[in-house]
């Protein structure tokens, strides 16, 4: 089974939903190493492409301008996000994070991908951002969380100032567009089906057993969760889970 999972390092929910999918595949004993019966792709997405890189601290205000909303309903937003958070073991701190563009973080997940280390990066990347408040747009702070997921420096470094990888960013997210993807996490099951945002467990489940069980044979992708089903690219609001552009 192929498990491609459009993201973004700065999206909480796709921090979530990540946990809620692996929970799910460990439940039904899937794994996912070299040579076994699942392959999870982290396919590249960005929800602020126009931050900036040098990062600015204070989310809360950022997320109330983006919104629209008062900074008191964003911090209760946060907090609310950070006990779901919690529910599956992962330790948010929304007063540490580093609003940032993350770009270079996206091509040095790509050539971590590259380099059969792309799990480990994308899961370095996420707890940097959420957990402990540093800046992915710094590339200095990239290369030495790429030595922690087990890459060499120099080579990063390299990659980081040349701008490889770019291309690889923009066709996943020119993909996405494709899908009518406009919101993260969005996890597609052998190209057959999708899941929108962070669905709870039960509904990851119930994907992963009917893809385990059906050969590829649905005409078009289907959007599951919420216990209802729709095409891609189809309405919806903000109440499903996903990271909005």
């Amino acid at each position: 089974m192929k498990i491609d999972v459009w993201s973004d390092y700065a999206c909480p929910f796709c921090y979530i939903g990540k946990r809620r999918l692996e929970s799910a595949m460990e439940q039904l004993g899937m794994q996912t190493a070299p040579g076994t019966e699942t392959e999870v792709v982290y396919r590249s997405f960005q929800l602020d492409p126009k931050a900036p890189a040098e990062g600015t601290v204070g989310i809360h205000k950022v997320l109330a301008r983006k919104y629209g909303i008062a900074e008191e309903e964003a911090l209760r937003m946060n907090e609310s996000l950070a006990e779901q958070a919690r529910g599956v073991g992962l330790d948010f701190h929304f007063e540490r994070v580093v609003h940032t563009n993350t770009y270079d973080a996206h091509r040095l997940g790509q050539y971590a991908a590259e380099q059969g280390r792309g799990a480990e990066m994308n899961e370095r990347l996420l707890r940097a951002y959420f957990t402990d408040g540093l800046n992915l747009g710094d590339r200095g702070v990239l290369v030495g969380l790429a030595e922690e997921a087990g890459l060499e420096a120099a080579p990063v470094a390299a990659i980081l100032e040349s701008g490889a990888y770019g291309d690889r960013v923009e066709e996943d997210i020119a993909k996405a567009g494709a899908l009518g993807v406009t919101g993260v996490p969005f996890f597609v099951f052998n190209d057959k089906y999708a899941i929108s945002g962070a669905q709870p467990g039960p509904v990851f489940l119930e994907v992963l057993e009917m893809v385990r069980a059906e050969e590829k044979e649905a005409p078009s992708l289907r959007i599951v969760g919420s216990g209802e089903t729709r095409e891609a690219g189809g309405d919806a609001d903000c109440s499903d889970g996903s990271c909005r552009v």
